[in-house]
């Protein structure tokens, strides 16, 4: 006798629904998954009968035979434990069939027949709701994060005799009350002020216009001159994340399973620091079935890289083409995936080995000079490549802080009231590119380039100064535009003036020769 029912698998960031076959036929005991599952899912023939003998159910010596399609795609996971099992008691005519086939299923089984969490639910739920099949049978821990998807029927189950009592119409399940907007709104956490950040006036003002924008920044100067906890606060300066970026967010951050039960949505900008020894997988993704990196996990956040030099240069370079796109391809011989990448690069490095070039802390005995040579300097900033800094608006300077500002008792500007000029900075931009994809500044292509931040006379002989002064390339002269028209739109100014555009040329330190 013939079974079905239904599960998925994740690739990439969306899921694949899969026919769930199971076949009993007279013959040899044996029990054959086929399809082209992974281990996990071959592993699984054990954890099952276990789980299905350990429930109270047992099967007859029959050859069983379980089919995942379409047999092309790969299969991954342990959430077909569940579903198998199932298929298995339709088999053997213990649960109507005919319902079977109407729901997706995903869980893994314990030995005494527990109903263990997976990943990748809010994608799997997607994926079924539009399928159109009736439901979605889950492990009960994962009910909260597809209750997100509205208008799909979950059966959350904790153990597996829990689950066939269900199907044979003697216990009922009923799923949680879960209202996943509401949750958001009400779930946004505390974030670090920028006023607890002591001096720095330049630094913030450049962080102001990085967030304005979406602007890549780069901070450069000695220990302890505050660059991390400036960094911390960017996060909170961009615009607020609505439901719909929460929810790309939330897709992808499901897959690699950093979603808690508690807090089954994201309702701030993911920040990721990863550390400087990360691998190229860590950083843009990979495997043999690509899983997202960090890159990814910042989607519609920030990607922040402290002590940049010390990331291997192999490293660095594979950021160039998605902070281009916006997006990351990963081919393999039989698969090729696309993981969504639109982060705002954030970077911290000192300006030499030592860390104290063009910059003296304390006196007498205790003053901290560079002794690093001219050639050891070189060598440190070159780790960070042309093309790689070109790709990059905004360098600043963070000076070391002194007493006085150390001791001043008077506060800054609030991180809420930055944050409210930054969001209207960003309502101009989406009135102003609202019938194209463009969603900041930092993305203006180069045909609206030329219509929205086309400069005046005197921002032109300023340009060409820079330009002739400094060697920029083509794309450095592109992001002073580009960090131009989010200095005018801050200002409130329709059109861009020369102010503007030397204000977006001195945050191109690392352009001049004399810091080369």
């Amino acid at each position: 006798m013939i079974a079905k029912t239904y599960s998925a698998t994740v690739l990439g960031v969306d899921a694949h629904c899969i026919d769930v076959e199971v076949d009993l036929s007279i013959g040899l005991s044996q029990f054959t998954i086929v399809g082209l599952p992974d281990g996990t899912i071959r592993e699984s023939r054990d954890r099952i009968l276990a789980a299905l003998s350990n429930s109270g159910f047992s099967l007859p010596i029959r050859k069983i035979v379980v089919n995942l399609a379409p047999a092309p795609l790969r299969k991954i996971g342990s959430g077909f434990d569940l579903p198998i099992a199932i298929a298995l008691l339709g088999a053997v005519g213990l649960l109507p069939t005919e319902t079977l086939a109407e729901y997706m299923m995903v869980g893994e089984l314990s030995l005494d027949g527990q109903i263990k969490p997976v990943t990748g639910v809010l994608p799997m739920t997607i994926e079924a709701k539009a399928k159109g099949l009736r439901g979605l049978v889950l492990p009960k821990e994962n009910e909260a994060e597809a209750a997100i998807v509205s208008d799909m029927q979950r059966v959350p189950v904790a153990r597996l005799e829990e689950l066939v009592g269900y199907f044979q119409g003697s216990v009922e399940i009923e799923q949680g009350r879960f209202d996943p907007k509401a949750w958001f709104q009400s779930h946004r956490g505390d974030c670090e002020d920028l006023q607890e950040v002591k001096g720095q006036e330049q630094v913030k003002r450049a962080l102001e216009i990085a967030a304005a924008g979406g602007h890549n920044l780069l901070m450069a100067g000695p220990p302890g001159s505050g660059k991390t906890m400036l960094a911390r606060r960017m996060g909170a300066l961009l615009p607020t994340l609505a439901f719909e970026e929460a929810l790309e967010c939330t897709k992808i951050h499901s897959i690699t399973g950093l979603l808690h039960a508690d807090a089954p949505m994201l309702t701030e900008r993911p920040f990721r620091s990863p550390h400087h020894t990360i691998s190229s997988a860590g950083l843009v993704g990979g495997g043999t079935v690509p899983t997202p990196g960090e890159i990814s996990l910042a989607h519609n956040g920030v990607l922040f890289l402290d002590e940049l030099p010390e990331f291997s240069r192999n490293i660095l370079e594979l950021l160039r083409q998605p902070i281009e796109d916006r997006k990351l391809t990963i081919a393999r011989a039989a698969i090729s995936i696309e993981f969504p990448c639109d982060f705002m690069l954030l970077a911290a490095m000192n300006p030499c080995p030592c860390g104290y070039s063009g910059s003296s802390v304390g006196e007498g005995k205790y003053r901290k000079e560079c002794h690093c040579t001219p050639k050891q300097i070189e060598r440190y900033r070159t780790r960070i490549s042309g093309p790689l800094l070109d790709r990059i608006d905004l360098h600043v300077q963070v000076p070391a802080v002194d007493y006085a500002q150390l001791a001043d008792t008077r506060r800054g500007e609030s991180t809420a009231t930055v944050r409210k000029r930054v969001e209207q900075a960003r309502c101009v931009q989406r009135e102003r590119f609202r019938n194209t994809p463009i969603r900041s500044n930092a993305r203006i292509s180069r045909k609206f380039l030329e219509q929205y931040a086309t400069p005046d006379a005197d921002s032109r002989s300023l340009l060409e100064n820079a330009i002739t002064r400094m060697g920029l390339s083509a794309r450095a002269y592109d992001r002073i535009l580009k960090v131009s028209r989010t200095i005018a739109d801050l200002a409130g100014a329709e059109n861009i003036q020369a102010a503007y555009v030397a204000e977006a040329i001195q945050y191109r330190v690392l352009d001049r020769p004399s810091t080369a």
